[in-house]
């Protein structure tokens, strides 16, 4: 009788996927050409409105040189010279070749029109490598792939123009909260700051995770740490680039290099920052462990909650298949089925932020009228103050392109910080697995990972957030970093 239940659920689990699979492919297959027909759709709305084509991720891959500060690129035959000055230093191997490299439907039926782009790519970087030669005398540091999308959202950052486009787009909510950064040509991070005002002996930097604010934090985790603590450590929570009330400019690429300078010059310098405790979730852990390996010797101690760290195995694309991992273009769980959307459909994901965003002061007051205001709202919040831009860079260049640098950071953290490094999971967590704090494990085996019954991706914070500021006071108290 058992062996005969066990054999009706596999065969139930077996079914369950084949259908997983079947609607998945329908689905994506309607969403490929969706997303194709709304890249030209959207072309030509931005020209009526905004009076210029916009560039997007559709267009083909270029070949480029770049040769102390010039980045050479060639453009259907001919070659385009963009010089760069030194305080304009450009990493492009910060960017992830997610953003425009994403197998589709679309791209398979395409396959001669790709085979006839690869040969002109071949003839083009011939080209290319003449030209860099007649311009720098042969010396050639590096060459690789670039879109061309990428060198004109640059534009704005060489030649000494100014360092951000302030001016929302028209698909961009401009409403008090998501905007007032620009009117007041604010340049740094919004940051709530609590906990000790004098005498602070210690501080504790909480970065949160993907489309999601300081709210995440302050909400939760704030009101409910103790007296003692509140009088002994400055907590500091920031909306990162492109988030809440941050920043959200429309020429920056949210690499992480972006990422790290804005915390810097918003948390460590204007508040004197020495040394500090990091807790971070889901993407924010990214940051964290980038944070922690430029300033080793300042971490006391490192707590990363749900960290996306998924090992490429041997031979695979590190980039790709961290995307087909935290996307993987399924209808279920839902929560993939958002995440693929997201990481996959450049203009489907900015039509949905077209609908929620622009208009999140509908949805709050919806749900407020819903609820009879009997919840607080932060969550809808994070997740609607935003822009399509920042969120489609900084899920690409951060969650993707930093997939072959994780293991290097956590090596670094292994062998050169000394700090205590715990790690929390949630058992249900659909979108990260557990496995991946137990890879992390794997990388530092000095990592402590805690694994949370009955508890996701979010509910390992909002739920629990009295039992875990107790949990996160013990780790700062035992800290010896």
């Amino acid at each position: 009788m058992a062996a005969f239940k066990e054999n009706a659920r596999s065969s139930l689990i077996l079914a369950g996927k084949v259908l997983n699979e079947a609607i998945s492919f329908l689905v994506f297959t309607v969403l490929d050409i969706l997303d194709f027909l709304l890249c030209y759709t959207y072309k030509v709305i931005d020209f009526i409105i905004e009076a210029e084509w916009k560039p997007c991720y559709c267009s083909s891959t270029k070949e480029a040189i770049t040769s102390s500060g010039t980045i050479l690129v060639s453009e259907q035959g001919e070659s385009k010279i963009v010089c760069l000055t030194s305080s304009s230093k450009l990493h492009l191997e910060e960017i992830s070749d997610t953003l425009y490299t994403r197998p589709s439907l679309v791209s398979e039926v395409s396959k001669s029109t790709v085979n006839e782009l690869k040969r002109r790519k071949l003839d083009n970087a011939a080209v290319i490598q003449q030209s860099c030669e007649r311009l720098k005398n042969g010396s050639v540091r590096s060459t690789f792939t670039v879109n061309s999308t990428i060198v004109e959202m640059l534009q704005g950052k060489i030649g000494g123009q100014k360092s951000h486009d302030l001016n929302p787009r028209w698909s961009d909510c401009d409403c008090k909260t998501c905007n007032s950064w620009s009117s007041s040509s604010k340049d740094s991070l919004f940051v709530r700051v609590d906990g000790s005002k004098e005498n602070v002996q210690e501080d504790v930097i909480f970065i949160h995770g993907f489309i999601s604010s300081s709210a995440f934090w302050t909400e939760t985790l704030f009101p409910n740490f103790s007296k003692a603590a509140k009088s002994k450590y400055r907590l500091f929570a920031v909306d990162l680039l492109g988030f809440g009330r941050s920043p959200k400019p429309n020429d920056s690429l949210y690499t992480i290099r972006e990422h790290l300078d804005m915390i810097e010059k918003s948390v460590l310098e204007p508040y004197k920052v020495k040394s500090f405790h990091i807790v971070a979730h889901s993407l924010g852990c990214i940051l964290a462990l980038a944070l922690a390996v430029k300033y080793p010797g300042s971490v006391k101690s490192l707590t990363l909650i749900a960290p996306p760290y998924f090992p490429a195995p041997k031979g695979e694309q590190a980039t790709q298949y961290m995307m087909r991992r935290v996307a993987p273009r399924r209808v279920w769980p839902p929560i993939a089925f958002g995440s693929s959307i997201a990481c996959w459909y450049e203009h489907v994901s900015r039509t949905i932020c077209l609908v929620i965003c622009k208009n999140h002061r509908l949805w709050e007051f919806l749900t407020k009228l819903i609820t009879r205001n009997r919840i607080k709202t932060y969550l809808i919040e994070g997740f609607c103050c935003h822009t399509h831009n920042a969120a489609w860079h900084t899920l690409h260049n951060i969650i993707c392109g930093t997939a072959g640098k994780i293991e290097g950071y956590l090596d670094i953290v292994r062998n050169r910080l000394k700090c205590e490094v715990t790690v929390f999971h949630g058992e249900d967590d659909e979108l990260i697995p557990v496995e991946c704090s137990y890879n992390v494990q794997s990388r530092i085996p000095r990592a402590h990972v805690k694994v949370v019954e009955k508890k996701d991706h979010i509910t390992i914070v909002v739920g629990r957030q009295r039992s875990f500021a107790r949990e996160l006071e013990e780790i700062w108290r035992n800290s010896t970093g």
